[in-house]
């Protein structure tokens, strides 16, 4: 009887398919940047996470790493309910604009965001 009244939950992904969409194009410039963070002398990856990757298993190890951090990022937005999952993937693509915005600006200028606008 247990089985009979166990209630599964559902995965549901956040019905913003523009935030979706978002998140998708980010994360794959951020996951580039990153990988030419160590294909570059003057940029350094903070991340300690894609660095232990890197050093475990060279470059693929920085695709790994991105793709771990896709998948939580997908998979809270799956188990959060409405509308805590727009909101999730909203702070998170406002954090990957931030972060792909310094990458970029680092590997175009070789100075990250807060010293190019003078932080």
């Amino acid at each position: 009887m247990a089985a009979e009244t166990f209630h599964k939950r559902s995965l549901d992904p956040p019905n913003s398919v523009s935030l979706r969409a978002a998140f998708l194009v980010l994360w794959t410039i951020d996951a580039v940047a990153a990988t030419l963070f160590f294909l570059v002398p003057y940029a350094t990856e903070l991340n300690p996470v894609t660095v232990f990757f890197y050093q475990l298993i060279g470059l693929p190890g920085v695709l790994l790493a991105a793709l771990c951090y896709a998948g939580l990022v997908v998979a809270i937005g799956h188990v959060l309910s409405d509308p805590m999952d727009i909101r999730f993937v909203g702070i998170v693509v406002a954090l990957y604009l931030l972060f792909v915005t310094n990458n970029i600006l680092l590997l175009l200028f070789r100075e990250p965001l807060p010293e190019l606008i003078g932080v």
